[in-house]
């Protein structure tokens, strides 16, 4: 009787871990949901950056909206290490924090492991239309808004086919006047804002 016991406690642990885990994995494949108060901000619109990133006038900008506590913007560092070692010669890299809880930015520069300039001014995502993190925002030359979306298709970045940041990248690069990406691109995956609550 005793061993019955176990094995349908074993049994109810391993299928409430299996729940637990499912669960999870479909609330962030489900797109985050729009606030009520978004306003859109279209491509081709210039992105006034304010003082503090006054230095890359004339310079193409990525920005990368960031909160320490969310589970998708920790799986999503690799991806944006990738392409700051890969591309940080060529564009201007620069790690927007979301979070309601104080960070500094030694701290954020050490989750990252190299000195990117970090920010932790809100409203740039309310200027790039950005209501989720991880997000990413290419910034032309002239600071139109080039592409806001998601890093990839899934959470762990790990499909080049689907690498649509790269892809942004790739294309301003090329000086591609407009590029048409998947619409699992365009749609916010991830964290609200500034909360990690979804």
């Amino acid at each position: 009787m005793r061993k019955l016991l176990v094995i349908v406690w074993l049994m109810l642990l391993l299928f409430a871990s299996g729940a637990l885990f499912w669960y999870n994995d479909l609330v962030y494949h489900l797109p985050t949901p729009v606030p009520a108060n978004y306003k859109p901000v279209n491509t081709g619109t210039v992105i006034k950056l304010g003082n503090a990133l006054n230095k890359y006038k004339g310079q193409p900008v990525f920005l990368h909206f960031f909160n320490p506590g969310c589970p998708c913007s920790r799986f999503n560092m690799a991806s944006f290490k990738s392409l700051y070692h890969q591309y940080n010669n060529q564009l201007n890299f620069v790690v927007v924090v979301m979070s309601n809880k104080p960070f500094t930015v030694k701290q954020i520069q050490d989750k990252f492991g190299f000195d990117v300039p970090v920010l932790f001014d809100t409203s740039i995502a309310i200027s790039c239309g950005v209501y989720s993190t991880p997000q990413a925002v290419v910034l032309d030359s002239q600071h139109k808004l080039y592409y806001r979306g998601n890093y990839n298709s899934s959470r762990y970045c790990t499909d080049d086919k689907t690498n649509f940041a790269k892809i942004a990248i790739t294309g301003l690069l090329l000086k591609k006047a407009k590029l048409v990406f998947n619409p699992l691109a365009l749609k916010a995956y991830g964290c609200r804002l500034p909360n990690c609550n979804k």
